[in-house]
């Protein structure tokens, strides 16, 4: 059964950090395209971040452009979000989200039809 559970969540000010993970179970994500969208209130889910199982390529939105990245560690089947010079917002659910195809981007960026997604976890940035 696949799992994907996100940590590392929480409240920041603005301009601090935060990373995120996505531990997997029940396949290897290696295997996979992950993604990282957030959803915030009122909005469109959009894609901020992927990571392509079969070469390693990435893809990011332009907001988090330069200040989000995204990783991938094998041995603990985990992918990372580190988000850094946070802004207000920023602040939104996110989700990782995975799938067996091949990184693509559409309208709201990637993920959106990825198969399996984690429960989601709350980012908020504030003052």
């Amino acid at each position: 059964q696949v799992q994907l559970v996100e940590s590392g969540g929480g409240l920041v000010q603005p301009g601090g950090s935060l990373r995120l993970s996505c531990a997997a179970s029940g396949f290897t994500l290696g295997y996979y395209t992950i993604g990282w969208l957030r959803q915030a209130p009122g909005k469109e889910r959009e894609g901020v971040s992927c990571i392509s199982s079969s070469d390693g390529s990435t893809y990011y939105a332009q907001s988090v452009k330069g200040r989000f990245t995204i990783s991938r560690d094998s041995a603990k089947n985990t992918v990372y979000l580190q988000m850094n010079s946070l802004k207000p917002e920023d602040t939104a659910v996110y989700y990782c989200a995975a799938d067996e195809g091949p990184l693509r981007v559409g309208r709201f960026g990637c993920g959106r039809d990825f198969a399996s997604w984690g429960q989601g976890i709350q980012v908020t940035v504030s003052s």
